[in-house]
């Protein structure tokens, strides 16, 4: 199994001088944490996807948890958009690969469980799966005013997370249909195929502003 970690943000909105995978949680960088919990799950492969001009800043991050204890860490660099980065990272795992998690750098305290809930899901014989937990807050769907133009039933709402896994054959036609969308199973769901949604975690959140990164802190502490 080969897993893409995307770890291409800027980190304005953390409000840091850096980019948002070199700021640290507990002393730690966001790339480091997230890294460890791939390297926890027991993935083969990894392709770490960040901009040009961090590439040797991040080898020096993954180097110490690759091969020969750990999995094979190749870094790379991105594109101008997420599915450039994503299909970057594709492109540098080995044949030997026919499962493919994609993950996001800033959910770096993803569960190594949840990991194992899409593997799981992907060996079944499903053709993509993500994880998502269910919507607690009241939706409201607007019109370009403002207006309420509805409310959908939570019930049939998750809010996904990463890693989201695909069978990579899948993965690459559906990155190279043309298609735009906000993440990964978008795409697959763009060209016909069904994706499973397994359990999430509330851990497993993605640190964008300081609020997040604060409580990441406490989760970690606690």
């Amino acid at each position: 199994m080969g897993v893409v970690v995307v770890a291409a943000g800027s980190g304005r909105r953390l409000g840091a001088d850096r980019p948002k995978a070199f700021v640290e949680l507990a002393g730690v960088t966001l790339l480091e944490h997230a890294l460890r919990g791939v390297v926890a799950a027991g993935v083969d492969e990894v392709a770490v996807v960040v901009p040009l001009d961090l590439v040797t800043q991040a080898e020096a991050v993954a180097a110490p948890l690759g091969a020969p204890t750990g999995p094979t860490m190749t870094v790379v660099a991105g594109g101008a958009e997420r599915t450039d980065s994503v299909a970057a990272g594709l492109s540098v795992l080995s044949e030997r690969v026919h499962l493919v998690l994609v993950h996001d750098a800033a959910r770096c305290l993803t569960p190594a469980a949840v990991f194992d809930r899409v593997l799981a899901a992907l060996e079944r014989g499903a053709k993509g799966a993500i994880p998502g937990v269910p919507v607690v807050d009241t939706i409201k769907t607007v019109d370009p005013d403002g207006f309420i133009t509805g409310t959908p039933s939570r019930d049939s709402l998750r809010a996904v997370q990463t890693p989201q896994g695909f069978r990579r054959d899948v993965l690459e036609e559906a990155h190279a249909s043309g298609v735009s969308a906000t993440d990964d199973a978008a795409l697959v769901e763009a060209l016909g195929h069904r994706v499973l949604v397994v359990e999430g975690d509330h851990r497993s959140l993605k640190i964008t502003t300081p609020e997040d990164l604060a409580h990441a802190e406490r989760l970690l502490r606690a």
